[in-house]
């Protein structure tokens, strides 16, 4: 019997029956095949492991703005982020609806978003794709405070714009609603799911976290400390940058053509040129870096800090952003903490220490809601990049059987397996 057909029997059972032990999914029966979390987190899953889905000519969907801009004014070369977007995919009939929330700085159109939406929708879901609050079209149009990294009030700030989409949607037939979130997305639909108790718009039937962070602050810290990887070949004349490029230009020259698709980092780590693990670690960091830059840049842009440009500096939509970002780079997500979020944490909440910080925005703060709730789930990875120490005995003392642990994977690297997408759509199914 294939293993997929073994797992959502035993998945079923185990949610439903009340067990308390995780399930724990070994090793020999798991087939995923990359091993090394580095290259899971880069490489994704390969495409011939996939569940097979719906294209986009099969779908029905469009994207729509939501005109809620918090009362400030924008610089003016936010004009084209000065309303938010986001996409929908509407069944022809009555359907359940999904709401999906990105990961750190994702764009609600982005790959995973697209797979994820690609999955939900051929099992018959209608599917809300929403950007995460730390992506810059989110934190323009979209956010009370421009100052993301506080998880209560990013989750308010997704619950409005929720709101606001069943308003604009009102003749969409729902017959009931969904969470996600990969990634800080699933941080996100944790709290999301928190709010909604209290408020009660959705009532939310199942709630499914994708390799959330548990400990943010250590989430984060262990990303930042990948760009500080030693890689070899690494001086004074030749930048990381130039070396990933030469090898993908050797792959490239080796192959005989230089197209670009979903299999080729895949098939680079099968190659004469692939990436060490040191090498992959600098990659993954300094996509993170990038993402701590775009918020810490955006906030301080928005509120007129003085972080990281003058606070008086003319803007108009020919300023020139590039030696701003190029500074913002410089600053990892802990400086942004210590620079925007702690003090505007403390002048807005009256918050003291940072260990306050990391217990408010944490699956922590959450720990009596998570374990008396049957309607949530979490699918994570043994050896996932963003976990630290004790952070799966917390899940697994706090959901039960409602946490499902996966040995490999890496960081959201095997989201698109078909093992695991179909036991997402079994938690989704009762």
């Amino acid at each position: 019997m294939p293993f997929v057909t073994r797992l959502v029997p035993l998945l079923l059972g185990l949610w439903l029956g009340g067990a308390q032990a995780a399930v724990e999914i070994a090793a020999d029966d798991y087939g995923f095949p990359l091993a090394n979390p580095f290259e899971a987190t880069i490489v994704g899953t390969p495409p011939a492991l996939r569940p097979p889905l719906p294209d986009d000519a099969e779908i029905v969907q469009a994207d729509h703005s939501l005109r809620l801009r918090p009362r400030r004014e924008l610089p003016n070369n936010f004009w084209a982020v000065k309303t938010l977007k986001y996409r929908l995919a509407r069944q022809s009939g009555p359907a359940p609806l999904v709401f999906i929330i990105a990961g750190t700085g994702a764009h609600y159109a982005s790959a995973s978003m697209e797979e994820l939406k690609r999955l939900f929708y051929g099992a018959g879901y209608h599917v809300v794709q929403l950007s995460s609050p730390t992506s810059y079209d989110f934190m323009a149009a979209a956010s009370k405070h421009a100052t993301p990294g506080l998880s209560d009030h990013d989750a308010a700030d997704l619950y409005r714009v929720m709101q606001k989409v069943r308003a604009q949607q009102r003749d969409l037939p729902v017959t009931d609603y969904y969470l996600t979130g990969y990634s800080l997305g699933g941080l996100h639909a944790a709290f999301v799911s928190h709010l909604d108790e209290r408020l009660g718009d959705f009532d939310f039937r199942r709630v499914l976290l994708i390799n959330p962070p548990v400990n943010l602050y250590t989430s984060v810290s262990n990303l930042d400390r990948l760009v500080q990887t030693e890689v070899a070949g690494i001086d004074n004349t030749r930048t990381f940058y130039d070396l990933i490029l030469g090898k993908l230009a050797r792959y490239f020259e080796e192959r005989g053509s230089a197209q670009l698709d979903a299999a080729l980092l895949h098939d680079v780590q099968r190659s004469r040129q692939r990436l060490s693990d040191e090498e992959m670690a600098m990659l993954i960091g300094a996509v993170f870096r990038f993402s701590a830059a775009d918020i810490a840049f955006t906030s301080d842009l928005i509120n007129r800090r003085g972080a990281v440009i003058p606070p008086r500096y003319p803007m108009d939509e020919g300023t020139s952003l590039t030696p701003f970002f190029k500074r913002a780079l410089l600053c990892d997500f802990q400086c942004y903490m210590r620079e925007q979020l702690i003090p505007f944490w403390r002048k807005l909440d009256g918050g003291g220490s940072l260990l306050q910080l990391i217990d408010q925005t944490s699956l922590y703060a959450l720990q009596d809601y998570l374990a008396g709730s049957a309607k949530i789930a979490v699918f994570h990875n043994r050896d996932d990049l963003i976990l630290g120490p004790g952070d799966l005995g917390f899940l697994r003392r706090t959901l039960g059987a409602r946490l499902t642990l996966f040995p490999r994977g890496g960081h959201c690297g095997n989201m698109n397996y078909r093992v695991n997408t179909q036991a997402m759509l079994e938690f989704f199914r009762d």
